[in-house]
């Protein structure tokens, strides 16, 4: 592939809800620009952002894949997103690279949740944004409809600059509103428009809309105001360099029309791409990360001039080729075999063979200009997030944070062979997939894998199976409960053991009391006079400790809770560390007795959005699983639903939230406090839990 400097490349990621015709319309842009030699198909498998073996299997986009098209003198590099909400986290970790997106959205569905999260995530770069209205062939594709969804979602900035040549299956073309020419197409063609005039059915339409496109570009600029007072209109030249910039300072959405699967307007959004979206150099400097000492950032230039500086915005795991790191040039010219710096772990990394990548394949390139987009593979440190450099010129990027995740398994190994590779997978995975966690919970011992949803996890693991051959059994986690006390007691614990020689003495007197929620445990020691020898106070208090973590009422830890040590006594010759740790055991088994126990569980603030409709049946459900409204909202036709509910009616909510909500509706969550069980449950987790430890005991003996 050729080189190509900053100022000819543009960056653009495509953004919008799942099944919105994102892949499509990359398909389709590639086979017109010549990069493919016919129109791919996402329901054949065979397009080139979506070749993972889950994706395809599933027919929808898993993780952000990269496409490179040359139209003209110019390199556009395409970043092709998921959109199902489960696997948004992808587009969101991208943005960082690009100079502007397209917003794609069906011209049926209109605008939907997660085109709404991913265009608040571009608010937050300042991205300039493009909508595309795919899918105008289908049936009950509506102009005036999906407009009314867009200004209604997106405020009065957004204004068509084209209009479609009929709808559904009569959809033939475009209008270009700013040219004031009509371009047609033959469905699933080359992709060519056969240039026109603007039907006369359209024409006055067609004068309306290219006076109020020519009102809100002129707007933002005094110059073009002034020519439009003076002449009634702008001339074609001015429109585009006023366009052009009101775009890059989005103070205009346009909107385009197209047809993905009928290749129809794809030259004239790839035209559109390069005549009005920034190029890679036109943000001008790029900010580093906060200091430590909280100076001003650094701020670096993006020009070749520059010393070079490198973002890697995404890592794949590639059971073949190990890992791809793909990495967004913001300064310098990078060159094969450049030696550079990782700033974010003070190591040294080769870059050989540095490439654009056309899905899964490598197309080499020998060297890379500030604001382009490349990878390489088989970096020995290098991860998502990382800046790499010149070792002279030290600057490190931000890195974009995401929200925890929601949902959270036990996983547990096939077979002793598959136990011997888990890790390994695991943790290629965790390379590529910035949501992905894996751990050991210490208090159940169980091994956790936690994610953005129940899809999300399923798809990791079949790619355990797939990829590295590793087999897993999944089940819900046990929740991780806590035990505490409600009352006071006033006990002694008294350890005596003689059996020949020296024997075993240990009395202490405890008071018990409880502390406030997140309290965990206070040791205080009152003794006076030598009651109990000094170097045995430890013994007592470690072995309350001890008995607090195996718990009293179902085996839970025991946490909120006070020990004051006020008396005791002991033998000279039979005391000991060990004795009185054993009398603290007894003291603390004694105290829980009267201090009034009781069970407590995780409670997880939860954030649900979902369409209006679906806000009766959201609510009904929250209350059946003892969740605690904290509030409400409405905003663009969507419900957010805040609530407080227990981390154990909430296992299986990312299934039951897309079954109530047909797929529309999306939630986040995390764990808040603890809070007391109902009596009726406890009885429940504590008759479960006598029964585990019997059939525990059945398989020790």
């Amino acid at each position: 592939m050729k080189t190509y400097e900053g100022a000819n490349v543009r960056n653009v990621a495509l953004i919008g809800h799942s099944h919105s015709g994102k892949t499509s319309l990359v398909s389709a842009m590639l086979f017109t620009s010549g990069a493919t030699q016919r129109l791919l198909r996402v329901d054949e498998g065979n397009t080139i952002t979506d070749y993972d073996e889950e994706e395809i299997s599933r027919a929808m986009s898993l993780s952000a894949t990269t496409a490179v098209v040359e139209w003209g003198r110019t390199k556009i590099n395409l970043i092709d997103t998921p959109g199902f909400n489960m696997f948004i986290h992808e587009a969101e970790m991208i943005l960082p690279a690009v100079e502007s997106a397209l917003v794609v959205v069906d011209a049926v569905s209109g605008v939907e949740v997660v085109t709404e999260r991913i265009w608040h995530y571009s608010d937050r770069f300042a991205l300039p944004r493009v909508i595309v209205c795919t899918r105008m062939d289908r049936e009950r594709a509506d102009f005036a409809r999906v407009m009314e969804s867009l200004t209604g979602s997106f405020g009065r900035t957004v204004i068509p600059v084209q209009l479609p040549i009929g709808a559904e299956k009569s959809f033939a073309g475009v209008v270009d509103l700013v040219k004031m020419q009509a371009y047609t197409y033959e469905v699933g063609g080359n992709g060519k428009a056969k240039v026109g005039p603007i039907p006369d059915n359209l024409q006055a339409e067609a004068q309306a809309a290219h006076e109020r496109l020519i009102e809100a570009v002129a707007e933002g600029d005094d110059a073009l105001m002034e020519e439009f007072f003076e002449k009634g209109t702008i001339d074609a030249e001015h429109i585009i360099g006023g366009l052009h910039n009101a775009i890059r300072e989005d103070k205009i959405f346009p909107v385009l029309f197209a047809s993905g699967l009928g290749n129809i307007g794809t030259d004239e959004i790839l035209d559109f791409i390069v005549d009005y979206m920034p190029t890679a150099v036109e943000r001008g400097t790029v900010k580093a990360a906060p200091t430590p000492n909280n100076g001003e950032p650094a701020v670096r230039k993006i020009s070749d001039s520059e010393p070079v500086s490198a973002f890697v915005f995404k890592t794949i795991s590639d059971p073949f080729a190990g890992r791809i790191s793909f990495f967004k040039v913001y300064s310098g010219v990078v060159k094969n075999d450049a030696a550079l710096q990782n700033f974010t772990h003070n190591t040294s990394e080769k870059l050989a063979h540095i490439s654009a990548m056309q899905g899964k394949t490598a197309l080499p390139m020998t060297e890379l200009h500030a604001g382009d987009i490349g990878a390489v593979a088989k970096l020995k440190e290098t991860l998502t997030g990382d800046t790499l450099g010149d070792k002279g010129a030290p600057i490190q990027y931000p890195q974009v944070t995401f929200a925890e995740p929601a949902i959270t398994f036990a996983i547990e190994p096939k077979t002793r062979a598959d136990e011997d590779k888990l890790s390994n997978g695991i943790h290629k995975l965790m390379e590529e997939d910035a949501m992905l966690r894996f751990f050991r919970d210490p208090q159940t011992k169980e091994f956790l894998i936690a994610g953005t949803g129940q899809q999300h996890i399923e798809v990791v693991v079949s790619r355990l199976k797939n990829r590295y051959h590793t087999e897993v059994n999944l089940k819900a986690p046990k929740v991780p409960y806590r035990e505490t006390i409600r009352g006071r007691a006033d006990v002694q614990g008294r350890h005596k053991k003689q059996s020949g020689g020296h024997g075993q003495f240990g009395d202490c007197k405890i008071r018990m009391e409880p502390l406030p929620r997140g309290g965990n445990f206070e040791f205080v020691n009152e003794i006076f006079g030598g009651a109990i020898p000094r170097n045995f106070i430890p013994a007592v208090e470690t072995g309350i400790l001890e008995a607090a973590q195996r718990g009293y009422l179902a085996g839970y830890p025991v946490v909120d809770f006070k020990v004051v040590l006020y008396d005791g006594s002991y033998h000279d010759v039979d005391s000991n560390e060990l004795s009185f740790k054993t009398a603290g055991r007894i003291a603390f088994k004694k105290a829980m007795e009267q201090a009034k126990p009781t069970l407590l569980e995780p409670i997880m603030t939860v954030e649900i959005t979902i369409p209006d409709e679906f806000a009766g049946a959201i609510m009904g459900d929250l209350n059946s699983r003892r969740g605690r409204i904290q509030g409400m909202d409405n905003k663009g036709g969507k419900t957010i639903v805040k609530a407080e509910v227990p981390m154990a009616e909430m296992l299986s909510y990312g299934t039951d939230l897309t079954s109530m909500t047909q797929g529309r509706g999306s939630f986040a969550m995390e764990m808040d406090h603890y809070d007391i069980v109902p009596q009726a449950a406890q009885e429940k987790i504590i008759a479960a839990a006598k029964a585990a430890g019997g059939a525990e005991e059945e398989e020790e003996e």
